[in-house]
């Protein structure tokens, strides 16, 4: 795919991570890898450079955080990828935040999370998200990357 940057001001993408990603690279690396939050973030900014987008990261350990960032980007962000961690199987308010930012968003998950206990395989993203990206480790934020650009200059 060859990538075509977009016309204009720069626009931005809002990558946003969930609880316990900050521990990426440590926390249980037979399931979620050994590279870190810091290499996942360095991938994301090279990966949209290439489309000519700009990107602004967040993680945090709370859902308030995450929704604060989600209103915040409704008017200053074209799209936003998502690795919620344990909130996307529990958390409506972040699904609501999601939904009512009004923008383009791809729902992220290291894991192949139908692989893994009965709980991780619900998400109440997924119906908001314009496409799930699930088990490809580190490299899923490319591919979100990539469908989010496609989404955006359909």
């Amino acid at each position: 795919m060859t990538p075509t940057p977009p016309t204009g001001p720069t626009p931005r993408i809002l990558l946003l991570n969930g609880p316990n990603l900050n521990m990426l690279g440590t926390r249980e690396p037979l399931i979620y890898g050994t590279q870190t939050l810091a290499d996942v973030e360095h991938l994301v900014t090279s990966s949209a450079l290439g489309f000519g987008y700009a990107v602004d990261a967040l993680q945090s350990n709370h859902e308030g955080e995450l929704i604060d960032a989600l209103h915040r980007a409704r008017t200053t962000h074209v799209g936003v990828l998502l690795n919620a961690g344990g909130l996307t199987h529990t958390s409506v308010s972040l699904r609501d935040a999601v939904q009512a930012s009004e923008l383009p968003m791809v729902e992220i998950h290291l894991s192949n999370v139908h692989r893994r206990e009965d709980f991780r395989h619900f998400s109440y993203l997924s119906e908001v998200a314009i496409a799930i990206i699930v088990g490809a480790g580190v490299t899923g934020y490319r591919f979100g990357v990539e469908a989010l650009h496609e989404h955006l200059t359909k």
